[in-house]
């Protein structure tokens, strides 16, 4: 074989064993939880109940006022079908 064959070829196997290699790595690595994931998710958990009981009170706001508001209209209503006896 010439030159440029053997580089040729030495470059393929070097490519070979390098994704090889990376496959066995990524094969590896652990998808098990660490402590500090369990934290983030344990933190994220408490955060996700804060945002919805606040979302929860902020609905439970907007319903009292649409309520005060509808109510408001209703009397409004009533006044004028009065004056207009």
């Amino acid at each position: 074989m010439n030159r440029k064959t053997n580089a040729l070829l030495a470059a393929l196997i070097a490519g070979t064993f390098a994704s090889v290699s990376a496959a066995s790595f990524a094969q590896t690595t652990s998808d098990t939880p660490t402590a500090a994931d369990q934290k983030a998710a344990k933190e994220q958990t408490k955060a996700d109940k804060k945002a919805a009981v606040a979302q929860a009170k902020a609905d439970k706001k907007k319903t009292e006022a649409q309520s005060d508001a509808n109510e408001a209209a209703a009397d409004a209503k009533l006044k004028n079908a009065k004056k207009a006896e």
